[in-house]
């Protein structure tokens, strides 16, 4: 009785899918095209809160170029929508489902296919996982610096698709500055290669920064070439202890108009710190406003620890903790690493903002977000990629109170408004997805949207590629 269910269920998935499977099939085994309702259901949406996702007519998991190929050029016969997606461990919903689309999965396009310590890059294809790479590279002494949070999940794919950054970033940069060239298949099926694997190159429009951070939207990368750097000495870290958030952003402007290059510089706020220490007994000072963390990997860190230590009293810090060895330093680590857990630990549910303001105004976004959190009742967590302005504001709220979630939500709409209206952008490297698609048209204004708009036309004529998101 139970096959004769899943025989009925995949015989009704087929007269329902009809012609799409059938010509999918055409170019791809039957192992990489899922029907099964239940199966693509899992595939419908990223980590993202508040954003709708659809029902896919099917899930493709192609492991060549032609294959994928092959899917766009039926996608684009049939004129069905296509959603690329990786790990799915993005927060904007820029990966999330529309009804009837192909979701077209590249997870099992994880090849690295070259590594070169003389060119300084990796030949990789987007479903390799960011953690696998950077072990990959430092058997050669090399390291590839973009290391987001979910850097043990998330792919190097979906790092392109979304400009990802990442703890070092305030001195090794953003996923965008790694990227030198890119095979890209395109809405029609062509394959176009844009870029270089040379050290330097001008040729053309820089279309490779195009397609970085463009979300899927403009084609699907199934290879990069990707810049390398040697491996840096092992960090030291030192944390510092301040009495409010304003003492510890005033840190961060001293540290940086000091013309030093940390590493790592990042900010915990006192809820944040208050969250660790309840989910994990990390022993941290209750007492604590705001908890600076800075990192050096230069040959001398402890000189550098030292000097930065410094500028942490003369604003005020109350307590100074330089690490001795690598060690105490990932021990001092561990706290901000786990913040985005302690934090979803504290209602269920969260939702993580991820606004980037100028250092010097760092202070007041901080401020301004506790205001925020006061007047809509809510717990709202503050951590923060300070070296570079990069702030996770992350709202506490319970899914299942639809007025706290309505609190929820507006907050959330609030603190975006604040990076604005600092001189800031709503995103620094989570994206724009279905969650800040009315932020988008604040922030560019109406010539920029019909700049965006006209980019998207050139690429994707018939707006197959991923709809609904961006704009």
């Amino acid at each position: 009785m139970i096959m004769s269910r899943i025989e009925a269920r995949r015989d009704e998935d087929t007269v329902a899918a009809g012609p799409l499977v059938d010509r999918l099939l055409g170019g791809l085994p039957a192992e990489a095209v899922l029907t099964d309702p239940d199966v693509t259901a899992s595939y419908a949406n990223d980590m993202a809160s508040f954003c709708p996702a659809g029902s896919p007519a099917v899930v493709v998991l192609p492991r060549t170029v032609e294959q994928v190929q092959h899917v766009m050029r039926t996608a684009t016969e049939l004129r069905v929508p296509v959603v690329p997606q990786g790990a799915r461990t993005g927060l904007s919903g820029a990966a999330n489902a529309t009804d009837g689309c192909i979701v077209l999965s590249l997870t099992k396009m994880d090849r690295i296919l070259e590594i070169s310590p003389v060119d300084r890059i990796a030949v990789v294809e987007p479903g390799v996982i960011n953690a696998t790479l950077s072990r990959a590279v430092g058997e050669h002494g090399l390291s590839y610096p973009p290391d987001p949070s979910s850097w043990e999940m998330c792919t190097i794919g979906g790092n392109i698709g979304t400009a990802s950054g990442g703890l070092c970033c305030v001195k090794y940069g953003v996923t965008a500055e790694y990227v030198l060239g890119l095979d890209v298949v395109l809405a029609d099926g062509r394959l176009m290669s844009t870029g270089r694997r040379t050290a330097k190159g001008v040729a053309g429009y820089d279309l490779t920064r195009l397609f970085v951070g463009s979300e899927g939207s403009l084609g699907i990368v199934v290879r990069a070439v990707l810049a390398l750097r040697p491996a840096p000495p092992e960090q030291l870290v030192l944390a510092a202890e301040f009495a409010s958030g304003a003492a510890a952003c005033d840190a961060v402007c001293r540290i940086m108009a000091g013309g030093h290059v940390p590493s790592l510089l990042e900010l915990m706020d006192r809820t944040t710190v208050k969250a660790v220490n309840d989910m994990a007994r990390m022993g941290l000072p209750e007492s604590t406003e705001a908890l600076l963390l800075a990192a050096f990997d230069t040959t001398d860190p402890a000189a550098d620890l030292a000097a930065v230590g410094a500028l942490c009293e003369a604003a005020g810090a109350t307590q100074v903790v330089p690490a001795e060895d690598a060690a105490e330093s990932e021990l001092l680590l561990q706290a901000r690493r786990m913040a985005l857990v302690a934090l979803e630990a504290v209602k269920g549910t969260t939702m993580i903002d991820d606004v980037c303001v100028p250092r010097s105004r760092l202070g007041e976004f901080i401020d301004g977000v506790e205001r925020i959190s006061e007047k809509y009742r809510l717990t709202i967590g503050v951590v923060a990629h300070a070296g570079d302005g990069n702030t996770h504001p992350t709202v506490c709220f319970d899914a299942q109170d639809p007025e706290e979630s309505r609190r929820a939500r507006e907050s959330f709409d609030a603190i975006m408004a604040l990076g604005l209206e600092l001189g800031g952008t709503i995103t620094g490297e989570h994206g724009v997805g279905v969650l800040k698609k009315e932020w988008l048209a604040r922030e560019l204004g109406p010539v920029g949207m019909e700049m965006q708009r006209a980019v998207k036309q050139v690429f994707d004529p018939l707006g197959i590629l991923n709809p609904g998101k961006l704009f």
